[in-house]
């Protein structure tokens, strides 16, 4: 089974002119010296041109366009007598010695979690960690010989499971990367899931009188923003800081004679709770956060998803029968004593990543309805806990940002949410921010300066495009402030405008 994964070198600066010639005999040479690899393929791309492997490829179905002239190649790499992976590399024909890496999405790959089969648990480590950490490895090799000269810099980009991916190997392998962003990162893997799946249980159909139709899940999202909007300071759609909002739901309760298709019963209010509130054990201890209230009404489900039954059928249990409804809270036990992969990211002493000097920005989209937001303040505050008390000042190498209304890794209808991160996809736009290319708008751009120049990020501007296809055109912009501060309006500025915001505690 191969796991792909994309490594992008990328121009900012400076050009390093020196590089081979872009053919499968160099390509063949440069792996004579990387162990366990072969070339896939090798082809040479023209300024503005596309590649990928769109037709094939399930998770990432679009080329790359608009590219710079470029070497593109695939390596595969032999982990074990009948598993591998694969990586590709782009090798930039004006080269700033820097190296990008990102990661996957979902379950990487587009794995088919069926075809993997069971009791191969080489494959699982492929996808919890060697995979990316190899990857790594070998494309560093490969740019060295490719351009006769050595990375200054090397960095890495992604989110969701790539975001996963950043955090497993600083915490594995501190001294692969200069500086990480990860977006919405998937680091708790065995109770992410688990979740998931009693998530989807909460609301099955066979819920009884407590099930929630579908009809009715604007309802619910419809009044926590109702209720939450305006605690920013303004009245926008976007409710600013979900995890303050003292949402009541009882106000969604049906009264006498009230239309039922617009109100909910108190046995579909209690449900309602469960799903946005954390899942405990019996003993009180959180198992995992809830979704933020105002959260897309996707995170309401009538249905658990494959991601949760498929990781505890497959991979937990090792049984292709297991019935997800008999599904029961021992079952995360379980999960963490497996912990399929080791892909768990739940070291939370990055100090080896801090004393070599990397830096980490970390966002999540508050209206994420796939992955709880509070899950990556609950990794935020594990690392500071794990950390201050040794002296360690947290801000000095790790920056946190929430954001507002973005739903997971990208994508909102009203809120500014781009900021140029790892996955984020407006139509036309190639790389970083039209019209706004620096570290105050663009991610990559932070952490590079963050990295090689000591100009730590306070706040990042989030860009909001007309209709999220019109890169011409910005429909609002606004901060995205360090945690724990957040952007509240100034209450006379035109709101659209970053300067009429302001980060405060």
């Amino acid at each position: 089974m191969k796991f792909p994964l994309i490594l992008l070198g990328i121009l900012i600066e400076t050009c390093v002119c020196t590089r081979a010639e872009c053919s499968e005999s160099t390509f063949k040479a440069i792996l004579a010296s990387v162990p366990e690899s072969s070339l896939n393929y090798v082809a040479h791309v023209p300024a503005n041109g596309s590649f990928g492997d769109a037709a094939s490829n399930v998770p990432f179905p679009q080329n790359a366009t608009m590219l710079p002239e470029l070497c593109a190649a695939s390596v595969n790499m032999k982990t074990s007598q009948n598993t591998s992976y694969d990586f590709g590399v782009f090798l930039p024909a004006h080269w700033n010695a820097r190296f990008m890496m990102t990661g996957n999405g979902g379950l990487g790959g587009g794995i088919n979690w069926l075809d993997m089969g069971l009791n191969q648990p080489e494959k699982l480590i492929n996808w919890g960690y060697r995979a990316i950490h190899g990857s790594a490895t070998a494309a560093k090799t490969i740019i060295g010989a490719y351009y006769m000269g050595d990375i200054q810099y090397s960095y890495y980009a992604s989110c969701s499971t790539g975001g996963r991916q950043g955090l497993k190997e600083i915490q594995l392998h501190p001294e692969t990367f200069d500086g990480v962003v990860v977006g919405a990162p998937a680091w708790w893997t065995t109770h992410l899931q688990t979740w998931t799946l009693k998530q989807g249980l909460t609301n099955f159909p066979d819920a009884g009188p407590g099930h929630i139709p579908e009809s009715l899940f604007s309802t619910i999202t419809d009044d926590m923003l109702h209720q939450c909007d305006t605690q920013d300071g303004l009245l926008d759609q976007v409710i600013g800081d979900p995890l303050a909002c003292n949402f009541d739901f009882n106000q969604l309760l049906c009264q006498p004679n009230q239309n039922k298709s617009a109100c909910l019963t108190a046995a579909q209010i209690g449900t309602a709770e469960k799903l946005y509130r954390p899942y405990l054990d019996p003993s009180q201890n959180q198992l995992f956060p809830g979704i933020s209230l105002g959260s897309n009404a996707a995170a309401l489900s009538t249905q658990p998803t494959g991601l949760g039954i498929d990781f505890l059928r497959y991979w937990v249990f090792n049984d292709s029968n297991w019935d997800f409804t008999q599904f029961k809270i021992g079952d995360v036990a379980l999960a963490d004593a497996v912990n399929p992969g080791n892909a768990t990211a739940d070291n939370f002493d990055l100090s080896p990543f801090l004393e070599r000097g990397g830096k980490l920005i970390h966002y999540h989209g508050l209206a994420d309805p796939l992955r709880a937001a509070e899950s990556s303040q609950h990794f935020y505050n594990q690392v500071y806990r794990t950390l201050a008390p040794r002296g360690v000042q947290i801000d000095d190498f790790y920056r946190f940002f929430f954001i507002p209304g973005m739903s997971h890794c990208m994508g909102s209808d009203v809120a500014p949410w781009y900021i140029g991160g790892g996955t984020q996809f407006v139509p036309g736009i190639s790389h970083s921010v039209p019209g706004f290319m620096d570290r105050q708008h663009d991610v990559i751009l932070a952490i590079m300066a963050w990295v090689e120049k000591g100009d730590m990020p306070d706040q990042i501007i989030a860009t909001k495009f007309r209709n999220d296809t019109d890169p011409q055109h910005i429909a609002s912009q606004r901060p995205i402030c360090s945690y724990p501060r957040q952007a509240r309006y100034d209450g006379w500025a035109e709101p659209g405008q970053p300067s009429s915001w302001k980060c405060l505690l």
